[in-house]
């Protein structure tokens, strides 16, 4: 047989470069016996674990949180003023306002009130979440190095801007595994906004594995149709015939790795199993007719249609109860630039609601303890106006420097408030909290020692919370 260039490469590949591989690559990467049975690393968790699983509500495009959790009174007064240079300090602005003459200062036009025995700060906008004010953590010093959307949202998922990372689903599957060998450890649902329909794209590489092992990714949910990509068989071919069609290639697989020692084929064989019992977990899991109408009554209207923001919320608990690892939900809409009062209604319509029935659903099945609920988008909002400024109607551009979110359950100190602002949202007085602090966090919850859970690549320990020194911030646990 004549030696071609590929061939010659492929056999080579087996010889020094398998050597090679195997130099540079952890064990647990070519899919040798360092796994446990749950498919987690040896020696994980590091320690006790306060949360047993993730339901992470992604709010894409950034919320306000000078209208919904960090209410400035003291700039009614100052409504239509430009936003004082002291207080900007020459921060850098997107393109979509560095070109305005004046950035005049936009207070909320929506009430707060202090909820529950923790005093918690919420907006009028969410009627709903005061029910479990006494459950929640705000941290109100987010920052994030991040300006525009993509690399912002990019960075919160996988604690670097560019893509091709594993994101925070597929390092905590890939360190702990699955509890539940029906269902995928990491699972994913995409819902679109009222608020803004046409918001920001979000893509696949979100929840990709990266340089970890495929099987790792997120399993994403669909809206419409089979639930999952390919889950059904064949046309003419029954569940028997299926069976033997996978031990057939099965063996065909095995075989291939055997020669060649590629990690990304024993995948595929797991990924092909998993598939063919998710034939039944699947529809089991996503038929909520078992659910009791005070329940389903509890999550909204939009419960019963597939796809909303909702009906993802009420799976998310369903999913969680089925030990599903970690559960990742994004919803769209909340890129609001010009006409913020009349899209963040909306936004907050569709979320308020369902989120609040999310946490008492668990609340009231002894699950929140165990389970780390983390509401959040990529950045903040400006206190500046884009665009036309009246006292009924503003928007607000993109701001990294301070922004709150709010986490629950899972061993966080529950109905407090860490962290400060100051008059103007725009700056950090108390606390500051970096994104990669926060997803130091959320791995100590899972037992994870964050600066253990690492792969080597490209001549680093490639961790999700870098090397730049943040850490976790205990203030916050339990």
């Amino acid at each position: 047989m004549d030696m071609t260039r590929r061939y010659f490469f492929h056999r080579a590949g087996l010889g020094i470069g398998s050597a090679a591989l195997g130099s540079l690559l952890k064990s647990d990467l070519q899919g040798s016996e360092s796994r446990n049975p749950q498919g987690g690393l040896h020696g994980l968790p590091h320690f006790t674990p306060k949360a047993k699983r993730v339901i992470y509500l992604f709010q894409s495009g950034a919320p306000s949180q000078l209208d919904l959790f960090d209410p400035k009174p003291g700039l009614d007064k100052l409504f239509d003023q430009d936003l004082p240079e002291s207080v900007r300090q020459g921060q850098r602005l997107t393109t979509m306002t560095s070109g305005q003459d004046r950035f005049p200062l936009a207070p909320s036009k929506y009430a707060f009130k202090r909820h529950g025995d923790s005093g918690a700060w919420i907006s009028e906008l969410m009627p709903h979440l005061p029910q479990v004010a006494d459950d929640l953590c705000f941290i109100k010093s987010m920052h994030t190095e991040q300006i525009n959307h993509d690399p912002a949202i990019t960075f919160f998922q996988t604690g670097f801007q560019l893509a091709g990372r594993p994101s925070m689903g597929s390092w905590v599957s890939y360190g702990l595994g699955s509890a539940n060998k029906d269902l995928p450890g990491f699972v994913v649902m995409v819902s679109r906004g009222t608020g803004r329909p046409s918001c920001q794209p979000l893509y696949d590489r979100l929840w990709g594995a990266g340089m970890l092992p495929s099987r790792y990714q997120g399993v994403k949910f669909l809206s419409v149709g089979d639930p999952v990509l390919y889950l059904s068989n064949p046309n003419g071919i029954d569940r028997k015939t299926r069976r033997r069609q996978l031990d057939d290639l099965a063996v065909l697989n095995q075989h291939r790795h055997e020669q060649i020692g590629d990690p990304e084929i024993s995948t595929r064989i797991a990924q092909y199993e998993l598939a063919y019992r998710m034939q039944m977990s699947v529809p089991d899991l996503t038929d909520t007719s078992d659910e009791p109408k005070s329940v389903l009554d509890m999550y909204g209207p939009d419960v019963h249609t597939r796809g909303t923001y909702a009906n993802n919320c009420l799976l998310a608990r369903r999913l969680a109860e089925r030990d599903v690892r970690f559960i990742q939900l994004y919803h769209m809409g909340w890129d609001q630039h010009f006409t913020l009062p009349k899209q963040i209604s909306g936004q907050c319509r569709d979320t308020d609601q369902p989120t609040t029935a999310l946490l008492r659903d668990l609340k009231q099945r002894g699950m929140l303890d165990d389970t780390l609920v983390i509401w959040a988008g990529e950045f903040g909002r400006t206190v500046y106006c884009q665009g036309t400024l009246t006292r009924e109607n503003y928007g607000r551009d993109h701001h990294p420097r301070c922004f709150t979110l709010w986490l629950a359950g899972g061993g966080i100190k529950p109905g407090i408030s860490y962290g400060k602002t100051d008059e103007f949202s725009y700056n950090i007085v108390e606390n500051p909290v970096h994104v990669n602090d926060l997803n130091a966090t959320i791995l100590t919850t899972l037992g994870i020692n964050h600066k253990a859970l690492s792969v080597p690549f490209q001549g680093l320990d490639l961790r999700l919370t870098g090397v730049e020194g943040h850490d976790t911030v205990r203030d916050i646990l339990l």
